[in-house]
C-alpha cells in the first residue's frame, strides 16, 4: 500500500497493512465494547489458520502521505491494541501501520502505550484503555498465554484479511463516509467488484462503457416484477446485480456464506481477463431479460422459483440445450416437483403442501394459457403478500372463539341477507332484528344457534360436500379477520367483489371461482356453492395443470 496512490481494492493480510492512519473529525471517535473487542479476538481465533475475511478498510490518500480512514477504524483500532499485546510475548511483532484521531493530540502516542491515569482524559482514551484490559484478559485466560499470542500473530500475517479499498481522490470524504455509515451498511460484494472492475476496465479504456451497462442492468433489475420473477422476493435488496454477480461465484451450499465469497471468487478472474469476466455478466443479463420477454417461460421459470428453485439452477438447467428443449426440462422439474397423479388431484385436502402447489400452479397456468391476453400472472404480488388457502364456503364457525369475533361473522352474515333471494322480505326483517340484538348482547349462547340459521340459509340443501377437498379451496392475499375466513359462500363473494372494485390483487381463479366462471350456465346460482360448483372446479384444475401431472402407471 505504501506508495500507491492510484485506486486500489483488493484483499490485504493485517499483517501487511502498511501507512500513518488518520481518522478525520467527521468521524466519532473509538467506541468498541468488551462485546465487539471479544467477538473479533474470538472470531480469529476460531479461525484457525483458515483464510478469513474483515469488513472493509477504506481510506484515501491525502496530500501529506497518510491515510484518511473513512470506514474501519473501530477494526484498525482494535487491531493495533491486539499487535501492541502480542509484542509483550514477542517481541517481533511490531505494527507496520500507526493510527491517530485528528481530534484527540496525542492519540498516537497513547495507542503505543495506554495509561489508566490518561485513560481518564477523554472518552476517546477512556474505551482504548477499557479495550486493552479486555484484550489482557482475553489471551491470558487462555491455557498458554504465550502461545495464544504467537498463534494470534501468525493468523493476522497469513490468513486474515481486511478488504482494502483505497477510494479514488475525486470522491468527496465525506459523502462517502455518510454513504457507508448510515444504518451501517457495509460496503457489499457488488460495490467491490464494480470498483475493481472499472479500475481495470479504465487501463482498456472501456471504464465510461462498462459503467452506463452496469447502471442498464441494475436498472432492469429493479423492475419490481421482474425481480420477484426471477428471485421469489419483493424488490428489497440494495443493489440487484448481485444477483448476476453470486451466481457466476456459484455460492456455497448451506446456510453458510462466507464473507466477500462473491468478490473474492471474481477478483482473480476480473485481474486475469476483465472483459471476458464482464461479458458474462451481460450475458447472464441478457437471458433474465429474454426468459422475461417469453410469455410460457417467464410463467414456468416464474412458478419454480416461487416453490425454492434458485436462479443458478435455473441457469444451470438452460446450459447446452435448446429453447424448446429448456421449456421441456422446465415441465419436468414441475412433474417432479408436484409428483402427483391424475387420480391424487381430487384427493386433495386443506393442510397439505400440495394442495397450496397446485392452486398456484393452476393459477399460473390459466393467465399463461390466455394466449390473446397481455394479462401476466404478478410474481410480484405473490412475492409481496402473506397468502393462504381459504376455504370457498365454510359450513361452520367452531375456530372462532371471541366475542369480537362473533360479532363480526355476525355483522357480514346479517349485510349478506340483503342479496339472498330465498327469503322473504318478513323473514329476512324478523332475522335481522334477532342478529341485532345478539351483536348488542353477545356470547356463546346466543352465537351458536344463530351461526346454525344463517349457515344451514346460505347452504344448498342437501348438499354435504367435503368442506376441506381442494374443490372447496381457493388461494387468497392472508386476512386478519378470521370472521371472514369462517363465512359462506355469499358473504366471501360479496368481498371479493368490493376487493375487485377498488383495485386489490385477486389470484385469477379465485376470482373465476367467486363470478361463477367454472359453473355453466344451467348449474348457475350465484349465492350458493355446491356440488355442481365444485365439479366445475375441479375440471378445470385438471385441464389447466394436467399437463404436469405423472402417468397412471408412473411414479
Amino acid at each position: 500500500m505504501e506508495g500507491d496512490t492510484s485506486t486500489d481494492l483488493r484483499p490485504v493480510l493485517v499483517g501487511d497493512i502498511v501507512g500513518n492512519f488518520l481518522v478525520p473529525a467527521y468521524q466519532r471517535g473509538y467506541r468498541w465494547g468488551g462485546d465487539e473487542v471479544t467477538r473479533l479476538l474470538n472470531d480469529i481465533s476460531e479461525s484457525s489458520g483458515r483464510k478469513y475475511f474483515l469488513q472493509p478498510v477504506v481510506a484515501k490518500r491525502r496530500d501529506d502521505g497518510k491515510w484518511e480512514l473513512i470506514d474501519g477504524q473501530q477494526r484498525l483500532t482494535t487491531l493495533l491494541l491486539i499487535l501492541r499485546y502480542i509484542r509483550e510475548h514477542l517481541p517481533t511483532a511490531h505494527p507496520r501501520y500507526s493510527l491517530e484521531y485528528e481530534t484527540r493530540p496525542g492519540s498516537a502516542g497513547y495507542l503505543q502505550d495506554p495509561t489508566p491515569e490518561q485513560s481518564q482524559d477523554n472518552i476517546d482514551f477512556f474505551h482504548v484503555f477499557k479495550a486493552v484490559r479486555c484484550i489482557r484478559e482475553w489471551f491470558e485466560s487462555r491455557d498458554n498465554p504465550t502461545l495464544a499470542a504467537i498463534n494470534f500473530y501468525k493468523y493476522l500475517s497469513e490468513s486474515v484479511y481486511v478488504i482494502w479499498y483505497a477510494a479514488p481522490a475525486e470522491v468527496e470524504s465525506t459523502t462517502l463516509f455518510t454513504r457507508l455509515n448510515v444504518g451501517r451498511i457495509p460496503l457489499t460484494d457488488a460495490e467491490l467488484v464494480k470498483a475493481l472492475l472499472l479500475t481495470r476496465a479504465s487501463e482498456l479504456r472501456r471504464e465510461r462503457e462498462i459503467a452506463a451497462q452496469w447502471d442498464t442492468i441494475e436498472r432492469d433489475l429493479r423492475v419490481p416484477e421482474l425481480w420477484a420473477f426471477v428471485t421469489g422476493r419483493p424488490s428489497q435488496e440494495a443493489t440487484h446485480i448481485t444477483l448476476l454477480l453470486d451466481t457466476l461465484a456459484v455460492w456455497p451450499k448451506g446456510k453458510h456464506r462466507p464473507l466477500f465469497h462473491t468478490f473474492e471468487t471474481l477478483r482473480p478472474l476480473i485481474e486475469d481477463a476483465a472483459q471476458d469476466t464482464w461479458n458474462k455478466v451481460v450475458a447472464l443479463h441478457s437471458l433474465v431479460m429474454g426468459w422475461y420477454d417469453n410469455r410460457d417461460l417467464f410463467h414456468k421459470i416464474g412458478y419454480l422459483i416461487s416453490r425454492g428453485r434458485a436462479f443458478g439452477e435455473l441457469v444451470s438447467l438452460s446450459e447446452d440445450c435448446t429453447k424448446r428443449e429448456f421449456e421441456s426440462r422446465l415441465d419436468a422439474w414441475i412433474r417432479d416437483y408436484l409428483s402427483l397423479k391424475g387420480s391424487d388431484l381430487a384427493e386433495l385436502r386443506y393442510g397439505n403442501r400440495k394442495t397450496a402447489d397446485v392452486l398456484l400452479l393452476m393459477n399460473v397456468e390459466t393467465v399463461r394459457s390466455m394466449k390473446l391476453s397481455a394479462e401476466r400472472f404478478s410474481f410480484q404480488e405473490h412475492a409481496a403478500r402473506r397468502w393462504s388457502i381459504e376455504h370457498i364456503h365454510a359450513q361452520n364457525a367452531e375456530q372462532l372463539n371471541r366475542a369480537a369475533q362473533w360479532q363480526e361473522w355476525l355483522r357480514l352474515h346479517r349485510d349478506a341477507l340483503a342479496g339472498l333471494p330465498t327469503i322473504s322480505q318478513e323473514a329476512r326483517t324478523a332475522l335481522t332484528a334477532r342478529i341485532d340484538a345478539a351483536i348488542g348482547d353477545i356470547s356463546a349462547e346466543t352465537f351458536a344457534p344463530l351461526e346454525q340459521e344463517l349457515t344451514t340459509l346460505f347452504s344448498l340443501q342437501g348438499d354435504s360436500g367435503d368442506v376441506d377437498a381442494i374443490a372447496n379451496l381457493a388461494l387468497l392475499a392472508s386476512d386478519d379477520n378470521s370472521a371472514l375466513s369462517n363465512s359462506v359462500f355469499e358473504v366471501k363473494r360479496r368481498n371479493i367483489l368490493d376487493r375487485d372494485r377498488i383495485g386489490s390483487y385477486i389470484p385469477v381463479c379465485t376470482r373465476n371461482v367467486f363470478l361463477k366462471y367454472y359453473t355453466d350456465a344451467e348449474g348457475q346460482q350465484i349465492h350458493y356453492w355446491g356440488q355442481h360448483d365444485r365439479d366445475g372446479y375441479l375440471a378445470a384444475m385438471r385441464q389447466h395443470v394436467g399437463a404436469y401431472l405423472l402417468d397412471e402407471g408412473r411414479i
